[in-house]
């Protein structure tokens, strides 16, 4: 009897939800429509241009209804729809830091490409600025997918992505969620919920150490709704103490000296909102690795302090199409701009084996 009244209420609701939908004006179901964005127009990059491709900004809108800023860098002459990759990272940094030069060196290699700001970053919408979700930036990378799934000259199926470092962690979330990616590349990779609720190399990894982060943060919740803005957590120290760390020194040395300073990136200037990294928590990045069934390659320097992420990433990936990549004498940072360090020939054979070319039919 109880079953019943469950599902007549259930009923009710959903014909009562229809009549509205069909009786109101108001009612939309359409895709957000995009923010007005005020988009730079010049070359602002931190890397110089290439004469081998063309570039134009673009914009899309997510799931979310956010509008995301874009790179698209294309192979000139390129007549043929094109695979396709669409490329975010470092986690706190921008489209014109490694991701554009990961983008437009991938475009010589004759895919098109997009480098994206995130969601609340950089030249991209939503408010309050800098912060991050896993969720959304997962999603982030999906509403790249639709857009390049649309492009009249790119082989919808022939999408890949590529996450550096955070956003390598977010690539593979993607990966597990849209079976659209035929395959994923994640470089330098961090799993920022892992190193949120466990602190560098599991060493915090207690429920007394979490909710001492959980306590503070929700306090400075607290006070930044009373104040009406967001207490800022600070990008990457500066100045640099002696006794840094080596890969806060390695950090300093990309977003604070002109190899990679970016007026817009958080890591170079007041970095993300404090509260950021509350979700991260709680809520798990690349759970369903193991579910992945496209091609997955993980890129990592033997050097690197975040080697471990990948090593146990790679631990959870299952099937022949999954690949590992170590690359000699290379720290983290190195593969954000070393053009001698990172392996973007290996990249691009990856890509073009795991999204060959394929004689289909194609609908309008």
């Amino acid at each position: 009897m109880r079953k019943l009244i469950f599902s007549f209420v259930v009923l009710t609701s959903t014909l009562i939800i229809t009549a509205q939908d069909m009786t109101n004006p108001n009612s939309n179901t359409t895709l957000a429509e995009k923010e007005n964005l005020q988009l730079t127009q010049e070359w602002d990059k931190v890397f110089d241009k290439s004469d081998k491709v063309n570039h134009k900004k673009i914009t899309f809108v997510t799931r979310y209804g956010i509008t995301l800023a874009a790179d698209m860098y294309t192979p000139k002459n390129a007549t043929d729809r094109l695979a396709a990759i669409a490329i975010c990272g470092p986690f706190g940094a921008v489209k014109e830091q490694s991701s554009g030069l990961y983008a437009q060196q991938l475009a010589e290699r004759g895919f098109l490409t997009i480098a994206f700001d995130p969601s609340f970053t950089g030249e991209s919408g939503g408010m309050p600025r800098r912060i991050a979700s896993p969720d959304i930036n997962t999603e982030d990378f999906e509403a790249a997918v639709d857009f390049l799934s649309t492009q009249p000259n790119v082989d919808p199926h022939r999408i890949g992505i590529l996450g550096i470092c955070g956003w390598g962690g977010m690539a593979i979330s993607a990966a597990a969620n849209d079976p659209r990616i035929k395959a994923t590349v994640a470089c330098t990779m961090y799993n920022m919920s892992r190193v949120t609720a466990n602190g560098y190399n599991d060493v915090d990894d207690n429920a007394e150490a979490r909710y001492a982060q959980l306590q503070a943060m929700s306090a400075q919740r607290s006070i930044d709704y009373k104040n009406g803005y967001y207490k800022r957590a600070g990008g990457v120290v500066d100045p640099l103490p002696d006794d840094a760390p080596l890969f806060v020194k390695e950090y300093f040395a990309y977003y604070k000296t002109p190899r990679g300073y970016h007026v817009r990136s958080g890591n170079s200037n007041d970095g993300w909102n404090a509260t950021s990294f509350l979700p991260f928590i709680n809520f798990s990045i690349g759970q369903r690795a193991a579910e992945i069934k496209n091609a997955v390659m993980l890129v990592h320097g033997d050097k690197a302090h975040s080697l471990y992420f990948s090593q146990d990433t790679f631990k959870d990936l299952i099937g022949d199409n999954k690949e590992f990549l170590i690359v000699a004498d290379a720290n983290h940072v190195d593969l954000y701009d070393n053009l001698d360090k990172i392996p973007f020939e290996q990249i691009a054979a990856f890509f073009r084996s795991r999204m060959p070319k394929k004689i289909t039919f194609y609908e309008n």
